[in-house]
């Protein structure tokens, strides 16, 4: 009989599980939501229970359409960051605080003063950002004292899941990287930053490499997912690294391009060689003996979905991208600058904002899709500047996330950055990933990059068109100088709300 392994990502929107055989074929999917809460601007939070119904949900009905004793193994992958206290009794303290929560840039203001900027790049692979673990901790030192005072362990939302499922408080290397409390070249726990914020190493999980199984269904487990009593557990990964296992890009001097909720460009390195001014995200990666760089922008095909709902949300996304097609590159002089959840690559600024800049009567709702999709994509250009500027030199990139179901949005990114584009066989994206992980993990792949071989196959490429390259590199000047002359704005706006 055929095994199947199944891949179950925790994202910031559902939980969603999705089966796969041996040759890579998805053969079932489940998708739940999560509610998501903004109790103040600028805030992020979901409560723990959320992903644990909904986790639960789509792995019973994906085990449903499986042969009974077929599963072989469970990957997971989720939202990086996201801070999950525990108390004593394994209960959480509070609702999770997010990876786009802004609310504790003086924390990381302190951290980055008490460590020195460049031992902290050194250390954790990146400047320390608000989104990261750390500082949430620190903040909830310091605000929420009687919370912080019953800590008794900190996990990650997919780790926090498969401790439900497994009772083992486990999280993977590259996971584990973006809590900023890791020494990301010694893939270890950092005693330095760890003495230096007064957390304790207990209230931290165990460490494994993403393909290594590190756990097993408990009866409890298995009583609330429908999989088997001993289901073998894999470490798995954040759902970036995740997402690059599941697009193929497992190897040196790949590029994957991400736009979906946030926005990344995600590149794989053989050594350890973070950006010495910290301004990429270096992570030990998904494959032992790898690490991986990336630029984030906290929203991108997000500030598209907020546009539909704010100001046409009886209408489809093919039916916006329609109204965008006859409109010229450059929007007839409309720029958005697409900071809806603060930023931070190449601005590590928790208090940027959205703007349209250059609104005239001629503009309508056309010329505003096709300005969002513009500055997503010039986002996106920004930190792949980044990673050529370290010696990246891609010939192509692959394409992945919601803007990819757009053609117009997939061409004119590709023009953009001049640089060809390719879809690959699956839109499953980290879910993928995290099972081809646990493939590989019991055995049925000798490493992963044989693995994505025989899994990930490539689609149909988008070309640049030499004329609109050039004339998106004369805009793309003009978005560059967008924050610069914006940011002290935002600032006082900031105080304003305050």
């Amino acid at each position: 009989m055929s095994e199947y392994l199944i891949g179950l990502d925790v994202s910031t929107t559902a939980s969603k599980a999705v089966a796969i055989d041996v040759n890579g074929a998805v053969v079932a999917t489940a998708s739940h939501d999560h509610q998501l809460d903004t109790p103040r601007p600028l805030w992020s939070e979901q409560d723990p229970a959320e992903w644990w119904r909904a986790s639960c949900a789509s792995l019973r009905q994906v085990a449903s359409v499986i042969p009974q004793g077929s599963i072989a193994a469970l990957g997971l992958t989720g939202q990086m960051h996201g801070l999950t206290a525990l108390d004593a009794q394994d209960e959480p303290l509070r609702p999770a605080i997010l990876w786009n929560d802004q609310r504790s840039a003086a924390q990381c203001d302190a951290i980055t003063e008490a460590i020195g900027e460049d031992k902290l790049y050194r250390l954790i692979g990146s400047r320390i950002f608000p989104g990261f673990t750390a500082p949430k901790i620190a903040w909830l030192r310091e605000h929420e004292p009687e919370v912080f005072g019953r800590i008794a362990q900190v996990l990650l939302p997919k780790d926090y899941v498969r401790f439900l499922l497994s009772g083992e408080r486990v999280t993977d290397v590259a996971d584990g990287s973006g809590m900023a409390l890791m020494d990301i070249g010694a893939r270890d726990w950092s005693g330095e930053m760890l003495e230096a914020l007064a957390i304790p190493r207990d209230w931290l999980p165990a460490l494994t490499e993403s393909q290594e199984v590190c756990a097993e269904l408990s009866a409890a487990g298995a009583a609330a997912s429908g999989l088997p009593v001993g289901t073998r557990i894999v470490g798995g990964a954040g759902d970036q690294p995740a997402g690059g296992v599941g697009s193929g890009v497992v190897d040196a001097g790949q590029l994957s391009l991400a736009m979906g909720t946030s926005g990344v460009a995600y590149a794989i390195n053989d050594r350890y060689e973070p950006d010495q001014q910290g301004r990429l995200h270096t992570f030990c990666g998904p494959i032992p003996g790898t690490w991986f760089s990336m630029g984030v922008m906290l929203s991108a095909a997000g500030g598209l979905r907020w546009l539909r709902d704010a100001l046409a949300p009886d209408m489809g996304f093919e039916e916006l991208a329609a109204l965008a097609e006859d409109i010229p590159p450059g929007a007839e002089g409309l720029l958005f600058a697409p900071w809806l959840s603060g930023e931070r690559h190449p601005h590590p600024d928790p208090l940027a904002r959205g703007a349209f800049v250059g609104l005239t009567l001629r503009h309508g709702l056309g010329h505003m899709v096709r300005a969002v999709m513009e500055g997503v994509a010039f986002g996106i250009r920004e930190s792949l500047d980044l990673l050529q500027a370290q010696g990246l030199n891609p010939s192509d990139a692959v394409i992945q996330g919601g803007a990819v179901n757009s053609p117009l949005w997939r061409q004119l990114t590709t023009d953009i950055m001049d640089l060809p584009l390719y879809r690959v066989n699956t839109s499953e994206g980290a879910a993928l990933g995290a099972a081809i992980l646990a493939a590989v993990g019991v055995g049925a792949f000798p490493d992963v990059s044989t693995a994505c071989a025989t899994m990930v196959q490539r689609l149909d490429e988008s070309l640049p068109q030499m004329a609109l390259v050039e004339r998106y590199n004369e805009i793309f000047a003009t978005y560059r100088a967008l924050y610069p002359a914006l940011a002290p704005q935002f600032h006082q706006l900031s105080r304003l709300d305050a």
